[in-house]
């Protein structure tokens, strides 16, 4: 018999390429998001899930404006706080194994170390804040959970750093931060790590499922550009250069314990992949 998993935020960037992915691996895939159910109201997510009784909740759904949620902290702690105890809640009480996505924001970057998954947090802006609150909330009501942290996500399916670097190709000069270190993250190298816990049925815990390897925005960059064949006049430039509202770790590198590829690796099949979906 298959197992069934709900999936919140089954819309957005990971969650469209994690649906898929998990029926290819027999799973059957409840797919939800706010306009079939608002996990920032707790009677709504007990109906749902008293309803549809899966065995297992990923949790994608989230507030991601890091630079808004400065402004806005109300918002981003109603989702990715409140939101994620309504689902933990619901999972502790139906014995549901719960996956919630959490991010390496809930570290500092200032200790200049590969983090381990139980190595001390300590967010620096109002977005790590909240999922890291998000965690607490998980530890404290599901006995049976995986706290995924991953970190620089980009895919097919929303708004990220890779389509942003080649949309801005075409200018006489372009500059990027390199004094910020970490893993870009291919959502289905998340997914697939995700799938690889759950079908192994690893021990419950936290996970960093992230890019192997580690580099800076500005050699992200120059990787993109490598590798969709683009010559762009890239300058390096420091963070006091290009100021935002919240503040990002400076060295947020983690350890995967190899549940995903090299970056490098994984860019290149992305890469490949959105330059065949040009050409269609």
């Amino acid at each position: 018999m298959s197992r069934k998993i709900l999936v919140t935020g089954s819309n957005g960037m990971l969650g469209q390429d994690l649906c898929p992915a998990l029926e290819d691996e027999g799973f059957e895939v409840v797919e939800t998001d706010i306009n079939n159910l608002d996990i920032t109201d707790e009677k709504m997510v007990e109906a749902v899930v008293t309803k549809e009784k899966p065995d297992i909740i990923i949790h994608c759904a989230a507030y991601t404006n890091v630079d808004k949620a400065e402004e806005d902290l109300e918002t981003a702690r109603k989702i990715n706080s409140i939101g994620t105890e309504n689902i933990a809640k619901v999972c502790g009480k139906n014995d549901i194994t719960m996956v919630y996505i959490s991010t390496d924001y809930v570290f500092s970057g200032d200790d200049n170390k590969i983090y381990e998954p139980l190595d001390k947090v300590n967010p620096q802006n109002n977005y790590g804040l909240t999922k890291l609150e998000g965690e607490q909330a998980v530890q404290k009501y599901c006995e049976k959970y995986y706290i995924t942290r991953t970190a620089w996500l980009y895919g097919i399916h929303g708004k990220n750093f890779v389509e942003t670097m080649i949309s801005l190709s075409n200018k006489p000069e372009l500059k990027v931060v390199d004094d910020q270190v970490g893993c870009p993250t291919w959502t289905m190298e998340l997914a697939n790590g995700i799938i690889k816990l759950l079908l192994k049925e690893s021990p419950y815990g936290i996970y960093h499922i992230c890019g192997s390897g580690k580099t800076s925005w500005y050699g992200f960059a120059k990787e993109i550009f490598k590798l969709a064949g683009l010559d762009v006049n890239l300058k390096p430039c420091t963070t006091e250069e290009f100021p935002r509202p919240a503040k990002r770790p400076k060295y947020s590198v983690m350890n995967n314990g190899g549940l995903c590829r090299p970056w490098q690796k994984a860019l290149a099949d992305y890469i490949a992949l959105r330059d065949e979906g040009e050409q269609l």
